[in-house]
């Protein structure tokens, strides 16, 4: 083989001098040690209440944690508190996603997920932490949400035919029906905006909830569905519905930006033209 032109040899060298430097370099980079982040201790403080101590009342217990050693998360936090500090402290969580909805609770005056809450940074400010609001505790942060999926059972939320297409065809529905679920199907039941709602909060017993009536209305939206009428008359009463006087906190809290109201309306609508 030819050698090369004297030229394109020196560039050649040159090229391959920068490379090894370019190694080394990383190298050394790799060895180094990697520099520590400041110590940025913030205090958490977090409602507790144990079902065995039931002459203790509930409390706030405050925790002072490193952020700089978390997740940006409020949920890192409270894992990392469970973990490194306290085991007895109680709380669920699941997807850290936002996707399933387990982790939800009042953060800092607001219902929202933790999973999702970002930790405010400014560490001369503590962070409050309750369960959701309104509800039985069953202990710490964790509510008794027996009556919320009681309520979701009781609007039926599954599709419902008097007619199933023949020969095995499946359930057909076009893009214009289908865009009718969007801000309907994306809730995950977290039960943010129900606790949100003060009608909910003081005639749960009869009052649906902006979360099961939302779950409603988006099997009355599904052109599929052939129950409409039926479902809009098991909600006929002074509770179930009406007990909405719009006043939107649930659509101001909903992690996932939804608007539970505006379903609502829109049943109250179909229920006074039928």
């Amino acid at each position: 083989m030819a050698d090369l032109h004297p030229v394109v040899a020196a560039v050649h060298g040159q090229t391959r001098s920068l490379q090894t430097s370019s190694s080394v370099a990383m190298a050394k980079e790799a060895d180094a040690p990697p520099i520590a982040k400041p110590v940025l201790l913030k205090k958490f403080e977090i409602y507790r209440w144990d079902p065995e101590h039931p002459s203790e009342k509930p409390h706030l217990q405050t925790y002072s944690i490193d952020i700089n050693q978390c997740g940006p998360m409020v949920l890192d936090a409270l894992i990392k508190i469970k973990n490194e500090v306290d085991p007895t402290l109680t709380f669920r969580r699941s997807c850290r996603e936002g996707i399933c909805g387990s982790c939800a609770m009042n953060i800092g005056g607001g219902n929202t997920l933790a999973c999702t809450a970002r930790i405010d940074r400014d560490a001369s400010k503590s962070l409050k932490i309750y369960p959701l609001p309104h509800m039985y505790v069953i202990k710490d942060l964790v509510p008794d949400l027996t009556n919320f999926y009681r309520q979701y059972k009781f609007i039926e939320p599954y599709l419902q035919q008097r007619e199933t297409p023949k020969d095995g065809r499946e359930n057909l529905q076009s893009i214009e029906d289908r865009k009718k679920l969007d801000g309907l199907y994306e809730c995950i039941l977290c039960a943010c905006c129900s606790t949100s709602c003060m009608s909910y909060w003081w005639n749960q017993d009869e009052y649906l909830g902006p979360a099961a009536l939302m779950q409603a209305y988006r099997w009355m939206a599904d052109s599929r569905d052939q129950f409409g009428p039926e479902r809009r008359e098991k909600l006929q009463g002074p509770f179930s519905v009406y007990r909405c006087h719009t006043i939107m906190n649930c659509a101001r809290t909903c992690p996932k930006g939804l608007n539970p109201g505006l379903a609502i309306a829109k049943i109250k609508k179909q229920m006074a033209l039928e």
